[in-house]
């Protein structure tokens, strides 16, 4: 079975690894150590652990209710404008994400680079790739 540094599953957590740590000496997160005394959790514990930390999450109050499950808080990075259509990217964290949308709505929305977002994505076609 998988098994992961708590520095690896704090990224993969999107904490720190001091928080990570903390859980861990909380008793929230099983850990075990390896012959080298590194702290190690099992993938499967970090999956039931992630899951758990997402329902037990409680959106911000300005948080607006929407059936779109996968929402990406981030910062816009750029915004590329075309007659017709409009590039934005969003920095969420580690993820870059890209959207092409029309221009009328970036201005609609009054996109500018420097400023909150989310991206939410909703899609028929997720791909995944082993890491």
């Amino acid at each position: 079975m998988q098994s992961y540094t708590i520095g690896r599953a704090a990224r993969l957590l999107g904490v720190s690894p001091d928080t990570a740590r903390r859980w861990a000496d909380a008793g929230r997160i099983t850990t075990h150590r390896d012959e080298t005394g590194r702290r190690l959790v099992d993938g499967r514990d970090l999956a039931a652990f992630s899951v758990e930390l997402a329902r037990s999450a409680t959106p911000e109050d300005d948080t607006p209710y929407t059936s779109a499950r996968n929402a990406f808080p981030g910062i816009v990075t750029a915004i590329k404008l075309g007659d017709v259509a409009a590039q934005v990217e969003i920095q969420a964290g580690p993820h870059r994400l890209v959207s092409l949308l029309t221009r009328e709505a970036v201005e609609e929305l009054g996109l500018e680079v420097g400023m909150e977002a989310t991206a939410r994505v909703k899609s028929t076609n997720v791909h995944i790739d082993r890491a």
